[in-house]
């Protein structure tokens, strides 16, 4: 399956199973790299972004689909960066900056995982703060709601209403080699900037203030 086909299809059950609110489309880059980074609600948070966003994504996924029968082929034919969840796979995080580095788009939920079933956004991980400062990049963010009833509405044969808002791109204060409390502090302002773009309800630890929020 190559990544067209794969697009192909990710049009097709996005328009079968829901309906669709972009905001922020003016914000999407005219071409890459960049780094983007989202809350993550559900498996089909991906076909969503591969139909909003017009560059290929290469984005993480946990090691342990790669043997799913369903995703494992799928995941292979988004050209997934596979990484291997609770520990530091510098391997991962190599291959990361070298998709960057090759012009390509990194697509990157900072929570590490899926959200739990509150949906609301969790304390993030640093790997996106840390990538973002070695490769220098813009970051744009992006929030999903609504992706997460998709299965659900599926089996009672309705589509569900998605709110995809895109965000300005912007740069951390600092590149280079940045660690401890500053890395800490930039992966918050990663976060802040996705949650700004969520209802409220979705905004979970990030739900005050800039510069105001726990994590």
């Amino acid at each position: 399956m190559t990544y067209r086909v794969l697009r192909i299809i990710a049009y097709a059950i996005v328009k079968l199973t829901t309906r669709m609110e972009l905001v922020g489309a003016e914000n999407i880059p005219h071409a890459p790299p960049y780094l983007l980074v989202t809350n993550h609600l559900s498996a089909l948070d991906l076909p969503v972004l591969l139909l909003v966003f017009p560059h290929t994504i290469r984005a993480f996924a946990a090691s342990k689909h790669k043997s799913n029968l369903l995703f494992g082929p799928i995941l292979e034919a988004a050209r997934t960066v596979w990484v291997r969840r609770g520990e530091v796979d510098r391997h991962a995080l190599r291959e990361a900056l070298n998709v960057l580095k090759r012009g390509e788009v990194l697509g990157v939920a900072p929570e590490g995982t899926r959200a739990d079933e509150s949906h609301a956004l969790q304390e993030a991980k640093a790997g996106a703060a840390y990538i973002a400062t070695r490769a220098d990049v813009p970051i744009v963010p992006v929030g999903l709601a609504g992706t997460e009833k998709i299965k659900d509405n599926l089996l009672g044969l309705r589509r569900t209403s998605v709110r995809v808002a895109v965000g300005e791109p912007f740069h951390l204060p600092e590149s280079g080699h940045v660690r401890g409390k500053k890395l800490l502090e930039y992966t918050d302002l990663i976060m802040q900037r996705i949650a700004e773009l969520l209802p409220m309800k979705y905004r979970g630890v990030y739900a005050g203030e800039r510069g105001d929020y726990s994590g």
